[in-house]
This record gives structure tokens, sequence and C-alpha cells, in this order.
């Protein structure tokens, strides 16, 4: 089903994917790509946080903790997402750690998310909700996008209110 809410999901985590290899050419616009993925990736975390999260939390085949560890995991995402953002020089060595650090956190995150939330909520939520979710998480997502969600000052007030250090 072309709205469901997993499927979304998986969705845009291969086009994260597709971003981080397109981000390690050289040859590629780095800072336009940076700006896409910086957008999709904060719409994407907070349209989870806010609309699927909450409702697969009320299902019981759904764990809550993995659920919580994925908000976490957003956080840390944040942070590293911040962490490249703010190396000005995109072919510096600098940049191209950052963005393996930020690389390696959201791979940790997208493979626990679809083996654990995703794989549970495929199985315990009926159809007709996961595309009722799905429609809530694509509203909120382009709402995001909208507003301008990738920004980096965007980006910092997330690192600031999860509490994590900002330089």
């Amino acid at each position: 089903m072309a709205n469901d809410v997993v499927e979304l999901i998986l969705a845009d985590h291969r086009r994260f994917e597709e971003l981080f290899r397109d981000l390690r050419n050289r040859d590629n616009d780095r800072d336009k790509l940076l700006g896409e993925l910086a957008a999709l990736l904060v719409a994407h975390a907070e349209a989870e946080e806010s609309e699927v999260y909450p409702a697969l939390k009320r299902f019981r085949k759904v764990d809550d903790e993995e659920v919580d560890h994925g908000a976490e995991e957003h956080a840390e995402g944040h942070q590293a997402l911040l962490a490249l953002m703010e190396v000005d020089d995109s072919a510096s060595q600098e940049w191209e750690d950052k963005l393996e650090e930020l690389v390696q956190a959201l791979n940790h995150h997208v493979d626990e998310e679809e083996r654990t939330i995703l794989n549970d909520a495929r199985e315990a939520v009926p159809e007709q909700r996961r595309a009722e979710l799905g429609a809530e998480f694509v509203r909120v997502r382009q709402e995001r996008l909208d507003a301008g969600c990738g920004s980096i000052e965007h980006v910092r007030e997330l690192v600031k209110a999860t509490g994590h250090r900002v330089d």
C-alpha cells in the first residue's frame, strides 16, 4: 500500500542511503546534498516522533523501549548532523570524518528501527491504521520541510533542546 507508514519510512531510509553515497563523492555539490539530507532527516525524525512513535506505543506488540530508544537515536543523529553542518570546508578531512560519524549513527538507527519497531508495526498494526499513520507522517514531514527544518539554526535548536553539547 503506497501510504503504509512502514513503507514510507523505509523509502526515506533508502533515500538517506542514496544521499550518503552522493555525499561521499567529492565531485558532487556537497553543500546542496547536505542541505537536502538535513531537511529530510529532520522532517523525517520530527514526523516519526510527533505522529508515528506515540501511536505505535499504543500497540502491545510494539516495544515501547525500542520506540523511546529510536527517539534518543534521533537526538544523536541531529548532533552528528550539526557537527557536519558546522564544518565550513566540504573538501576537508574533518568534513569527511564528520560525514562518516553521521553515516555510522544513522545506519545504526535505521538498522535497529527496521529490525524492531518497523517489523513489529508491520505485524501488530492493522493495514488501515498504518495508512492513517502514513498520511499523518507525510503531512507533518511536508509541513516541517516547508518550514525550513533543515536549517543549521533549527538543527542547533534541536540539539540544544535534547541537552546535547553545542559548541
